[in-house]
């Protein structure tokens, strides 16, 4: 029983927020981002398909009994712009994770449903709201769609002089190893452009290479400890947590002893 409520995305996530409709999609784009993790980019054409930052979709394999349930990496702005949405998925057994490794080929024919409570969709008459964002290995997925809709709400503001005005952001983020910190050239770049609004700040827990020298101003050796994180920390954030469960529950206990209430504490917490 313990193994098949592990593996059962469907089961897990039955009381959360989904979508009623499948939407059909087509895989366009195979990446490796790293040795244990692949990148798909889905071609989703109808215009009805949208979701939040954060969320995640179930992914449906013609003829595979199994629904995947895997975190949008990408933000929506891009579906937007290119009708696209990309999922970055850990190697494993469960058969939709290993399909997607070992038989997707480009143009292989999917369904998406979006689904998730866990997401960062402000208003453009909300206030701004600083954001602490908290991932390990590849919980990474979520808050990096996150930070990519923060960035294009950024850009926004400064084509247009309109919509929402975002607050700071603070990611700490923590992996094995620097092979495995998914996306980490393209969050050190955000944290470039957008110097004083967003940084970085990444942790290796067994790291047995020398760290490499462009990397090694925002690495750090050790996990994400309380101190770390209240230098992080403003009063006023709201923090989104997304990793393996023991460090969701001590992550979210060091934030409260911070002084962080639970409610401004949101994590995804179903795998």
């Amino acid at each position: 029983m313990a193994s098949r409520r592990k593996t059962d995305h469907l089961e897990r996530t039955a009381e959360k927020y989904r979508q009623d409709v499948l939407f059909p999609a087509k895989v366009c784009g195979i990446l490796d981002e790293s040795n244990k993790v692949r990148r798909l980019r889905l071609a989703v054409p109808n215009k009805d398909f949208s979701f939040k930052a954060g969320q995640w979709v179930d992914f449906y394999i013609p003829g595979f009994p199994k629904v995947g349930g895997f975190s949008i990496c990408s933000s929506p702005g891009l579906l937007q712009r290119e009708g696209v949405i990309e999922l970055a998925v850990k190697y494993s057994e469960h058969p939709p994770a290993r399909w997607i490794h070992t038989e997707c080929t480009l143009d292989c024919e999917v369904a998406v449903r979006v689904g998730g409570d866990f997401y960062f969709d402000p208003q453009p008459s909300d206030s701004a709201v600083n954001l602490l964002l908290v991932a390990g290995g590849v919980g990474i997925n979520p808050l990096y769609s996150i930070l990519l809709h923060v960035a294009d709400l950024h850009r926004l503001r400064q084509c247009e002089d309109s919509g929402y005005e975002p607050g700071s952001v603070q990611l700490c983020y923590s992996a094995k190893n620097t092979d495995e910190l998914l996306f980490k050239n393209t969050i050190i770049g955000l944290s470039k452009e957008l110097s004083g609004k967003f940084s970085c700040d990444f942790h290796v827990t067994q790291q047995d290479t020398e760290i490499n020298m462009q990397l090694r101003p925002y690495v750090s050796e050790g996990r994400i400890s309380e101190q770390i994180l209240r230098q992080h920390l403003s009063t006023d954030a709201l923090c989104y947590i997304c990793g393996p469960p023991p460090m969701i529950q001590s992550v979210s206990e060091q934030l409260q002893h911070l002084g962080i209430s639970k409610e401004k504490i949101l994590f995804e917490k179903w795998w």
